[in-house]
């Protein structure tokens, strides 16, 4: 390989890893009491019995001052692809392309806008380190500090861990349907 071209070829690597690095910005809150908030980058993957595999993987950033939240999901460059909204009994799916999407839950609107599930619902106590309210979590195991760790609760398995202040940095959270596996990797940023 010339040097030209192996020069271009390592330009052209270096951009890619720097773009795997970006990370969505913060979503500005109100700075209510009680506000939470997270950033970092997900990998959903979906297996098929067939063998066949899909993946997609990019940035999120997490708001939610406890009568609402906000999800934005971005592509690995740091482009917002899509925006959830939700409160209670309502959700909304704003997408780049100037598409909106509603519903009253907000797993069901995601799945129908890329083809997947993602617990968002769960995600609102998942990411504070808690157990939803309902439906009850089953095969609860819990850490020295009692913190939960490993979980089954509305068809996810869940597995939390390096916990900070504000709960776990990294979520492994796994959905086995009748055609396919649904893997969903979380890792926040550090606070």
């Amino acid at each position: 390989m010339s040097l030209l071209r192996w020069r271009a070829a390592f330009a052209v690597a270096l951009c890619l890893v720097l773009a795997a690095c970006v990370t969505p910005a913060r979503i500005a809150g109100n700075g209510s009491q009680g506000e939470f908030s997270r950033v970092g980058r997900f990998a959903l993957t979906v297996t098929n019995d067939d063998g066949k595999q899909d993946a997609v993987q990019g940035g999120f950033s997490w708001l939610d001052d406890g009568s609402r939240y906000i999800l934005d999901l971005t592509n690995p460059l740091g482009a917002t692809q899509a925006r959830v909204e939700g409160r209670p009994g309502a959700a909304v799916l704003n997408k780049s392309d100037g598409t909106r999407l509603q519903a009253s839950d907000p797993d069901g609107l995601v799945e129908d806008a890329i083809g997947s599930r993602i617990p968002v619902s769960g995600l609102r106590d998942w990411l504070r380190g808690r157990l939803a309210p309902t439906p009850a979590p089953a095969n609860v195991q819990r850490d020295e500090s009692q913190r939960p760790v490993a979980f089954d609760q509305g068809g996810w398995q869940a597995r939390l861990s390096r916990y900070d202040a504000q709960g776990p940095q990294v979520l492994v959270l796994e959905r086995r349907e009748p055609d396919r596996r649904i893997v969903l990797r979380l890792v926040v940023n550090p606070s």
